[in-house]
């Protein structure tokens, strides 16, 4: 349930932050509803060396959520094949309270190259109505390797115009 009351603030991501986000992407169950996670996801260094070239590149726009001023989340605008894509993690134990809502509307003030484009895999319903809710619309579907299930899946992709 999405609530206006929520004390939601986006701040650009710091390298600092980058501790905090890899233990939020350890999480086995938010792992699975991720689906396409990049090999070595477990690989600390790995992760923070890839997060902090990507804090660099002017063509990404990674914030941190904050809730009550307490990192919850990662959002990102990010460019791949030519597309404007949107990514979001959210720490399981905040699940449920409206954050990612809040924090994709925010994020959609601040970039505002139209189409973007959102992708979730087929059985993230959470996702879907997060999409949703912001105004994006399911346009296609495609099958890829879901690296934290190990197997093909079925992946749906929205877009907001």
């Amino acid at each position: 349930m999405t609530s206006n009351k929520l004390n939601i603030k986006l701040k650009p991501t710091e390298i600092e932050d980058l501790d905090i986000l890899f233990e939020f992407q350890l999480d086995k169950e938010g792992g699975y509803l991720a689906s396409f996670m990049p090999k070595g996801h477990t690989d600390k260094a790995a992760y923070i060396n890839k997060y902090t070239k990507l804090l660099a590149d002017p063509t990404v726009n990674n914030q941190t959520i904050l809730l009550d001023n307490v990192i919850v989340g990662s959002i990102a605008k990010f460019v791949m094949q030519g597309d404007t894509e949107i990514t979001y993690w959210i720490d399981r134990s905040f699940w449920g309270q409206g954050i990612a809502t809040k924090a994709l509307k925010e994020l959609l003030k601040m970039e505002t190259a139209r189409p973007i484009v959102g992708r979730v895999a087929f059985d993230n319903f959470g996702s879907h109505k997060v999409l949703e809710k912001c105004g994006f619309v399911k346009i296609g579907t495609d099958k890829g390797f879901a690296s934290a299930r190990g197997t093909e899946i079925e992946e749906y992709t929205y877009e907001l115009q």
